[in-house]
């Protein structure tokens, strides 16, 4: 697939702290990248270098087969970085219409504020907004240039659960109209959601790219919920099993071979019930990575 962006061989210190290390990165065309990874792993770093907004100590940076300084280019990207800072005392529709006349071809503010749902908020002056409107509205700046590839780093802190759903719908129809979209987020639930590939970052690092259900593929155990009258010491001396634990909903276990897990509970049990297996979601898989990376 074509690529978008691309660092290579990149590293990255401040001071004696390694931010990058070796960072290979590619976004695709039309595609929505999350880069996940624990604080300190690198991710806002490696934004920063594709924007051109910090230098490589070695290795390289392009954007669109160019530097990311070239002016063109930055003319096909649109950025909502975690922390921004917008002029307090121009309007919402003010805000947008300056981004926007920066841009070759973008859409009016008024597309740009139905697209993100900050119609309501046109004439209101920024500084006056809460922390969330603040945060929709810097999205609704990072898209109204019609940009080609869209970075945005943690998008959806501060949302209400409302306002984080509506941007999840507005990111897929960007991406269904040709968009490639660099999402680093938090909110494992988000990248689950919305991610076609899925990139995690450790100590400056990539420790496990692929879509999805690959990432979930690196955690081997499931967890089983079950109603059973057997003891939790009998269960947690099984060899299959990692983990057990009760409360009001059940009994949960976690076990690295479910089907022989499964098995052994129905010959000890004969009245089991409620059973339930579930395999590993991305956020386990995530936390089981990660914890591996920094051993």
């Amino acid at each position: 697939m074509n690529s978008l962006a691309e660092l290579t061989g990149v590293h990255k210190r401040y001071g004696k702290t390694v931010a990058l290390d070796g960072l290979d990165l590619q976004v695709r065309d039309r595609e929505l990248l999350a880069v996940l990874g624990p604080n300190g792993a690198g991710k806002t770093t490696a934004i920063s270098l594709l924007l051109g907004l910090q230098e490589a100590d070695s290795g390289s940076a392009c954007l669109f087969g160019k530097s990311p300084h070239d002016l063109d280019t930055r003319r096909k990207v649109g950025v909502m970085m975690q922390e921004a800072v917008l002029p307090a005392e121009l309007h919402v529709r003010e805000q947008i219409d300056l981004v926007a006349s920066y841009y070759p071809e973008p859409m009016t503010p008024a597309a740009a504020m139905e697209m993100t749902n900050t119609t309501a908020l046109a004439k209101r002056p920024y500084g006056k907004l809460s922390g969330g409107q603040k945060r929709q509205v810097q999205f609704a700046v990072a898209v109204c240039g019609r940009p080609r590839l869209l970075f945005l780093d943690e998008p959806t802190v501060g949302l209400d659960i409302q306002a984080r759903k509506l941007m999840w719908a507005t990111l897929r129809q960007l991406v269904e109209q040709g968009s490639s979209i660099v999402l680093t987020t938090h909110y494992l639930e988000e990248a689950e959601a919305l991610a076609d590939r899925v990139v995690v970052l450790g100590k400056g690092r990539v420790i496990a790219s692929g879509t999805v259900n690959e990432i979930r593929a690196n955690v081997v155990r499931k967890q089983i919920t079950c109603s059973t009258t057997l003891a939790l010491e009998l269960i947690r001396s099984w060899p299959e099993v990692e983990s057990v634990t009760r409360d009001q909903q059940g009994t949960h276990i976690n076990a690295n071979n479910a089907e022989a897990m499964v098995r052994r509970l129905m010959a000890a049990d004969e009245d089991l019930q409620d059973l339930e297996v579930r395999r590993a979601g991305l956020a386990e898989a995530f936390t089981e990575l990660t914890q591996e990376a920094a051993s």
